[in-house]
């Protein structure tokens, strides 16, 4: 079978994600390159070490700064989805409400001119 997503959307979200983690990689591989050159004592293979720590290190900080701000989003998606429930069945009972009112007054007026 193959692996690539069945839509439009999910690929793009595949390869905004591919982009982001190279981004990620990126920044971690500079900064690694600038901690490592203000360490002059070290040798080449400890160097190299450093920066691959420091690069893998970056980015599981930032996969993880990812992860708390989708939960978080999470989150507030559910609470602003369940406030906008609740005004929705807020505002249809008040037209319900006026709805009567007005059948009411109708009726009223009908039967006092009738």
């Amino acid at each position: 079978m193959d692996d690539r997503p069945a839509t439009a959307d999910a690929l793009i979200r595949e390869l905004e994600g591919h982009l982001l983690v190279a981004a990620a990689r990126a920044e971690g591989r500079a900064e690694a390159l600038r901690f490592v050159g203000s360490l002059a004592w070290l040798t080449d293979s400890q160097r190299d070490e450093v920066e691959t720590r420091f690069e893998e290190a970056h980015l599981a900080l930032a996969r993880l700064s990812w992860e708390r701000t989708a939960r978080r989003g999470g989150e507030l998606r559910a609470e602003y989805e369940e406030r906008y429930r609740a005004l929705r069945r807020r505002w249809c009972a008040a037209v319900l409400l006026g709805a009567a009112l007005a059948l009411a007054a109708l009726a009223l007026t009908t039967v006092r001119v009738g």
